[in-house]
């Protein structure tokens, strides 16, 4: 793990324009640390306090803080970082109707709780009146914004950060990269994404990717799925992918399934389904 203190790194585009580009900034910046494995205890303090809060704000503008419940995978974690970068912000007012939401929010019974998650209030009379609490908490945050700009508080502490580092927008890449190279088991989190993207993926994708792998190819793109490819006489469904050595399509059959040249129609690979969600990998001739 990386272990030397980071910086809030900004784009110089972003930094003398408005308080959203700051914070977009910011996020965009994150959300690329994110992507390339660093974890967020490698990142920023600040920078990630920041993300969480503009996540919160987000998500309350687009539903409320059921909104914000039903996107958060972990609220235990997400409600501190966000009380920490309230508080660091400035946001006094911010943080004080955050802790009453989510206080009251975790007082909700069950049926109540998901009552106010599916938002089905059109009979305010039959309304329990906790439920009738959280909304009026909701009105209060739309009221709040405008007594309280939390995007400019937000602004304000990234660009006030003594350690702020400023980089212009074509060299943020290469810094994410310096701080890559740094990461000493980058191997072994690299093979825990793909797991995890690949336990995420739909069927085809994974047959696609076991089906590369037996060719000795890299998949670089699903393209299409089409469903008149005429397979053996019959109409059935394929989908094309490219990869490192060019286009090929897959399609299946009852318990089996084949990478094909669409233009010789030579089976490049095959994987034999054994039981549901099992199969057995066969390679074939391929060029």
């Amino acid at each position: 793990m990386i272990t030397t203190p980071q910086p809030v790194v900004l784009t110089s585009t972003s930094i003398d324009g408005t308080d959203e580009e700051v914070v977009e900034s910011n996020v965009s910046v994150v959300d690329a640390m994110h992507t390339a494995l660093l974890r967020p205890e490698e990142m920023s303090p600040v920078a990630i306090r920041s993300y969480y809060v503009d996540f919160y704000l987000t998500q309350a503008l687009e539903g409320g803080f059921a909104q914000y419940v039903f996107m958060s995978l972990d609220r235990e974690r997400t409600d501190a970082l966000i009380r920490e970068g309230m508080a660091g912000m400035g946001a006094a007012a911010h943080l004080d109707l955050f802790n009453r939401a989510a206080a009251a929010f975790d007082a909700l019974s069950e049926d109540d709780s998901e009552h106010y998650l599916d938002g089905a209030l059109d009979d305010m009379a039959e309304t329990p009146e906790a439920v009738l609490q959280m909304e009026e908490l909701d009105g209060e945050f739309e009221e709040l914004l405008e007594r309280e700009n939390i995007t400019a508080l937000n602004a304000a502490w990234l660009r006030g950060q003594g350690d702020l580092l400023v980089l212009n927008d074509e060299d943020v890449a290469g810094h994410i990269e310096q701080l890559v190279a740094q990461i000493p088991d980058l191997p072994e989190r690299q093979a825990q994404a793909d797991a995890e993207a690949l336990a995420d993926a739909p069927d085809f994708e994974v047959i696609i990717r076991e089906l590369c792998d037996i060719a000795g190819y890299s998949l670089e793109k699903i393209t299409m799925g089409d469903p008149n490819y005429l397979h053996e006489g019959e109409k059935t469904l394929a989908w094309h992918f490219s990869t490192d050595h060019g286009d090929f399509l897959m399609v299946e059959e009852e318990d089996e399934a084949f990478m094909i040249n669409p233009e010789t129609l030579e089976i490049v690979a095959a994987v034999e389904f054994e039981e549901e969600d099992e199969f057995e990998a066969t390679e074939l001739a391929h060029s």
